[in-house]
Order: structure tokens, then sequence, then C-alpha cells
């Protein structure tokens, strides 16, 4: 199962995009938001992008895989 390695919306807001910033700017669909304040990791390549272009890291920098219990 996928997860993320840090709580992206912190993250995010750090770099000075807020939710309200990411949906007024079109960078990601109001659903995606919802994914990231929630931890649901059914996120798009296209988001996962946006987001590591924003963050300026690796996919791998903010996802991990760990087995189910």
């Amino acid at each position: 199962m996928l997860r993320y390695k840090t709580n992206l919306q912190q993250r995010l807001k750090e770099a000075g995009y807020s939710t309200y910033r990411l949906r007024k700017e079109r960078l990601l669909p109001e659903s995606t938001v919802q994914k990231l304040r929630t931890g649901n990791t059914t996120i798009t390549l296209e988001s996962l992008n946006v987001v590591c272009s924003i963050l300026r890291c690796q996919p791998g920098d903010i996802l991990e895989w760990a087995a189910e219990d």
C-alpha cells in the first residue's frame, strides 16, 4: 500500500501554496486537494508531477510503499 511520508498539505503551505492558491491558480483539481487533506494516495501522475515540481522533490521523497497488515 502506498502512503505519504510527510504531511503534503503542510509542506505545500510552507512552500507558499495554500489550498486556496492551488485551486485559484488551477494547479490541482479540487478532488486532488481533498485527497491530499485526507492522505488519500490515489492521485494522478499529472497531479503528482505538479506537487513534485512545487516542492522540488522526487516522488520517492513524498511516497513510500508499506506492506498491508
